[in-house]
């Protein structure tokens, strides 16, 4: 017997073509994760300086591939509330909505780079070492989840999708 999701397909099912982006948004880096096609595999692509073009920047890296999803991590605190982190994150999905065609969806992120960090320092990498691909791997374990949540069919449960305006 087959699972039914919320997002109309059957949990278990094959996902359609196409990478899956997840982004991490920093006050000063921006990191950027992707997936192969077929949304197996999550991996680093680079890190984008949070300047006033960082949106299109990403957008720009976003349009070189078929893409499916975009998920921007929602930083909230232990409590479930949202800070000034996720105001901004939420402003930067707001931009890169307008961006790009593909859908943009928030996701929660909590623990994401301390995450990314624990596995670095496992790998022998110090914080020094760190600071420069923190972000992208943060985004990786962003990603991670967002491929294991579709993939259990619980897009529209567990993620929020950010509108173009005017639409």
């Amino acid at each position: 017997m087959t699972e039914s999701t919320t997002d109309g397909a059957t949990a278990g099912e094959n996902l359609p073509r196409g990478a899956r982006w997840a982004i991490d948004v920093g006050t000063v880096r921006v990191g950027v994760a992707s997936s192969d096609p077929e949304g197996r595999m999550a991996f680093p692509v680079g890190t984008v300086q949070r300047t006033p073009t960082a949106a299109a920047e990403v957008a720009a890296l976003i349009a070189e591939r078929e893409t499916v999803h975009v998920f921007v991590g929602l930083p909230r605190k232990l409590s479930g509330e949202e800070g000034s982190s996720a105001a901004d994150a939420r402003v930067f999905a707001a931009e890169l909505a307008e961006l790009t065609p593909a859908p943009v969806r928030l996701i929660d992120e909590r623990f994401s780079t301390a995450t990314a960090s624990a596995a670095m320092r496992s790998a022998g990498r110090n914080s020094k070492k760190q600071r420069q691909v923190i972000d992208q791997a943060a985004a990786v374990v962003i990603l991670e989840s967002a491929l294991d949540t579709e993939k259990n069919g619980k897009l529209g449960m567990v993620t929020s999708e950010v509108p173009p305006e005017g639409k």
